[in-house]
Formats: C-alpha cells, structure tokens, sequence
C-alpha cells in the first residue's frame, strides 16, 4: 500500500492503541502500589510512550496530523491476576494489529518502525503472562473494577485538588507532545518535550496519591489547544501554566497535610518555571518572524 493517507490511518490507529495502553499500565502500577511488579508495568508504559512518540512522528513525515484521542482502556477486573490478563489481551490485540499493518504497508522504512514495535509488543506480552502467574490470586480485597474504586475516609476537597491535578498534568503532557510533533522550530521542540515529560512525573506524583488514599486517579484530559502556528501554541501553553500556577498556589491554603502541601508547593513551582522557559522561547519565535529593516539610504 503506498497510498499516503491511508498509511497515516493506519500509524493513528496504531496511536490511539498505544495511548491507551499507556494509561491502562499506568493505572494497573498504581492500583498495585509500591514494588517489583508496579516497577515492571511501569517500566513498559514507557516503553509504549515511546512508540507513541515514534508512531506521532513518522505520522508527521508523511504529512499528516497525530490523533491525539486514546483508544478503549480496560480497567476491569478484581485484581492485580485479573488487570494482567487485560494486559495480556491488550498485547495480543497490539500484536495482530502491528503484523496486519505490516503486511498491508509498502513504505520500508515504515514498515521497519513497525518491526521494531512488534518485537516490544512480544515482549510486553511474555511479561504481563509472567506477572499474571506470579500476581495470580494477590490482593484479594480488590474485587470491583478500578472505574468503581473510591477513596474512604479522606476529605473530599484533597481528592478533589488531587484529581484536578491530574486531569490536569494529563492535558498538557498531550498539548505539549502535539506541539512538539508539529512545530518546525527544532528548539521549541525539544523544549516542551521536555517539559512533557516534567509534567509526566507531576502526573505520577498526584496519581500515586491518589491511588495510596484508595481512590481510582481520573486521568481524562480537558480540551486540548492544537491548532495555530508555533507562536500561538507556545501562547496556549503559556496561558495553562499560568492558570494551573495560580490554582495551586490557591489549593495550599486548602491542605492541610505537610507532604502534600510540599507537594503541591514543588509542582506550582516547576509549572511557574515552565511559564517563564515558554515565555522566553515565544519572544525568540516571535523575534525571527520580524521582517528585517530596510537598510537605510
């Protein structure tokens, strides 16, 4: 198949599967909590986002635009054995997707991308069956569907700031990737590359606690600024971290845990560092588009 559009389809397909199964893996370690096994799972989340990243940039090269919408996460299941075989189907789901696309793609250097995905995805696959068998019938407590978990005992308004937090952290990881898939200002790139993966850890940190008070983190993300030139994006970005810097600083004086105020304190502080890097990057981007001055007579 060497038709463009159809191929750019294909590789969306393919990125809205592993944008969900980052979030599934995710949700699974933090369901599990501390330990080998939630270090396993997290360590092939990354591996997805990886391919995520590689996947939204050969999209880009043949001109197309990366969908930034997730596909179906399964979060059913009693427990950590039952999550695993979700894991597992997930991975045999990715499998069969990525040797279709294979087949069907003509493009060699696509289809080399695609190659090296599978054999991650195989991987995957004989990891979570080992960790089913080992996690088989662990954590009997857990027997609803993490959708239905709720935390007990805890002050609504800090799972609520936690939650917000998340939702949060979770929009503009997706913002700033797209803008760094898109943007032809290499530095620009790199740069909110970056600071999506800051923001990646901000989002574990607040996942995490909400997950350790019981709760089930709500990682779904708020409208998504995609459109405009690389000077508009970088004014969206810079107007996210804006307000989310205010919203912390107001949330402090709601908690009243000193781990969590630290917290939230550290997160504040890095997203007004953020606000400062992006403004400083919108003035160079802005800088070179002016015309140059006539010489004079």
């Amino acid at each position: 198949m060497n038709d463009k559009q159809a191929v750019v389809d294909m590789l969306n397909a393919d990125l809205r599967d592993e944008h969900a199964a980052v979030i599934q893996y995710l949700q699974h370690a933090y369901a599990i909590g501390e330990g080998e096994e939630a270090c396993e799972i997290e360590a092939i989340a990354r591996e997805e986002m990886r391919h995520f990243d590689w996947l939204a940039q050969a999209i880009v090269a043949l001109g197309g635009r990366p969908d930034m919408e997730r596909g179906k996460v399964d979060l059913s299941g009693g427990g950590p054995g039952e999550w695993m075989a979700r894991d597992i189907l997930a991975e045999e789901g990715a499998i069969a997707q990525y040797k279709k696309h294979i087949a069907a793609i003509a493009d060699s250097k696509v289809k080399r991308l695609l190659q090296r995905i599978l054999a991650d995805e195989e991987a995957h696959h004989d990891i979570f069956t080992h960790l089913a068998d080992k996690l088989a019938g662990g954590k009997a407590e857990a027997q609803e569907p993490l959708e239905m978990r709720k935390a007990e005992g805890v002050p609504p308004r800090v799972l609520d700031i936690l939650q917000q937090g998340v939702r949060h952290e979770y929009t503009v990881i997706l913002q700033y990737l797209y803008h760094n898939f898109v943007t032809p200002h290499c530095e620009v790139g790199r740069e909110l590359e970056m600071q999506a993966i800051n923001e990646m850890q901000h989002l574990g940190w607040l996942a995490e606690e909400v997950a350790e008070l019981g709760g089930h983190p709500d990682i779904a993300h708020a409208a998504l600024s995609l459109e405009g030139d690389t000077a508009q994006m970088l004014q969206a970005d810079i107007e996210a971290e804006r307000a989310v810097a205010l919203d912390y600083t107001r949330q402090l004086d709601e908690i009243e845990d000193e781990g969590l105020r630290k917290l939230l304190a550290r997160i504040r502080d890095h997203e007004v560092y953020h606000g400062a890097v992006l403004s400083d990057l919108l003035a160079e981007v802005e800088e070179t588009a002016k015309p140059e001055e006539a010489p004079g007579p």
